[in-house]
């Protein structure tokens, strides 16, 4: 990266997903999924060391999940990347995050990435294309797609499709295409879109996008993204708060007399409240830029994907499903550095296959594991030494590790967590198995797990 010297970089690797349950726990964190057999979090910092980008903070969510994360890149990435640790609460907003390591923040520019998100784009190229725009915040928006379809099928179910609709973004842009005018989640806005006549004056034009998405990726400079941070307790949240808030501010004036004023504690409330998405706000806070700028020397721009990359983020069960599908296919095997089998699948050296039992191409078998007779795997993947008796059927699946799975079973749009085990002929559409689970009967629509003691 040729910017290099001028970036620093904070991963964002979360803690324990709500959104994941029953896969994710304390001993198995978001960070730390298997994503085609491999931990979530190590597709970004593949990526990070890759654009030589080698010194990071990683931002992790929970003691129990940070000592856990800490010893994993600790073994996995040693002598190979420079890599920081800070803990914060488990309920800590993401702009939280970035306060907790504020003060380590020393280059000119901050990269802020999520650590669930998978891609090919040169982070390079983003870092360019901030620099050269001479950006105070650079976004990273793809194109709206549904995963796991290389093939022209999806995995996702309506109910999954209606519930991704609602919840796209809602993206305007200038006619150019290069400057953000506005951001906000479909779900914050009521029935009407009313959009700041400052922002029509601005840009002449204001295109208005539903089919792009907000990928977490994101270039601050950094002096701007701390006299913010510090200026506005209030935001806690960097899509939903942080970046809208800058979008806004780039068409605004300085006010030497309001910028000088401290933000109380009531006063980042009133913040919060008064920036929904949907009001025209005219507090002195929307009025005067906080981040001591004339207007039109804030910049906030778009980085645009090509659609003939790829990039999608793990932040939902059936989002797992999907990427797990993809990186088991031509559409983004190559992140994972495996060799293609002639069949267009990734069978581990060490796996059994019975008599008769085949792996359809887009599918993955783990280190270790055997399968018995008559079997089949079609759009799946299959993790490290587990069992599979004669005459199981897994499809559009996640099998994770050590899983027990009887004969005459069928497994279709699940996933199955570590050490769970599946007796004979049980039956499992769209569930999600708990880890070290036993499973009987038939089930669908289900998530299966123990209950959590505490």
């Amino acid at each position: 990266m040729g910017q290099q010297m001028n970036f620093q970089v904070v991963l964002l690797a979360g803690g324990v997903s709500k959104q994941l349950f029953p896969l994710v726990s304390k001993e198995l964190p978001k960070a730390l999924l298997p994503l085609g057999n491999k931990p979530l979090l190590s597709y970004t910092l593949e990526q990070l060391e890759s654009s030589n980008l080698k010194s990071i903070i990683v931002v992790v969510a929970g003691e129990d999940v940070a000592e856990q994360i800490r010893a994993w890149i600790s073994g996995a990435y040693d002598d190979r990347l420079s890599v920081e640790s800070v803990t914060v609460a488990e309920d800590a907003g993401t702009a939280d995050a970035l306060r907790a390591v504020a003060s380590r923040l020393t280059a000119e520019h901050i990269l802020v990435i999520s650590g669930d998100l998978v891609c090919d784009i040169p982070l390079g190229a983003i870092a360019a294309t901030h620099c050269r725009k001479k950006a105070s915040m650079t976004a990273l928006l793809c194109a709206l797609q549904v995963a796991g379809t290389s093939d022209g099928s999806s995995g996702s179910t309506g109910k999954e499709k209606a519930k991704q609709q609602s919840s796209n973004d809602v993206i305007g842009l200038d006619p150019s295409h290069e400057f953000l005018t506005f951001m906000a989640s479909a779900a914050r806005i009521d029935k009407q879109l009313q959009i700041q006549r400052s922002i029509v004056r601005a840009f002449g034009r204001v295109e208005l996008h539903t089919d792009l998405v907000d990928d977490h990726l994101y270039v601050f400079k950094r002096t701007i993204l701390q006299e913010v941070l510090e200026g506005c307790p209030g935001i806690r949240s960097i899509k939903e708060e942080l970046v809208p808030y800058l979008i806004r501010s780039q068409l605004q004036r300085s006010n030497p007399t309001i910028q000088s004023k401290p933000l109380t504690e009531n006063g980042g409330e009133q913040f919060e409240r008064k920036i929904a998405p949907n009001q025209l706000v005219k507090s002195p806070l929307e009025q005067a830029s906080l981040l001591g700028a004339q207007a039109n020397n804030m910049k906030c721009c778009a980085y645009i994907v090509n659609k003939d990359r790829y990039c999608a983020r793990v932040n939902s069960v059936q989002s797992f499903i999907d990427v797990n599908q993809d990186v088991a296919g031509e559409r983004a095997v190559h992140l994972t550095g495996y060799d293609i089998s002639r069949s267009n699948n990734v069978i581990h050296p060490t796996s059994k296959l019975g008599y008769k039992s085949t792996v359809g191409p887009h599918c993955m078998l783990g280190e270790g594991s055997e399968m018995g007779d008559k079997c089949s795997i079609k759009r799946s993947v299959v993790g490290r030494h587990c069992r599979i008796g004669s005459g199981v059927k897994i499809m559009n699946s996640v099998v994770m590790d050590h899983v027990t799975i009887d004969d005459g079973c069928i497994v279709q749009g699940s996933v199955i967590c570590n050490n769970a085990h599946l007796q004979e002929r049980v039956t499992l559409k769209d569930c999600q198995v708990g880890a070290a689970y036993i499973v009987s009967g038939e089930h669908q629509g289900e998530a299966l797990a123990k209950r959590d003691k505490n």
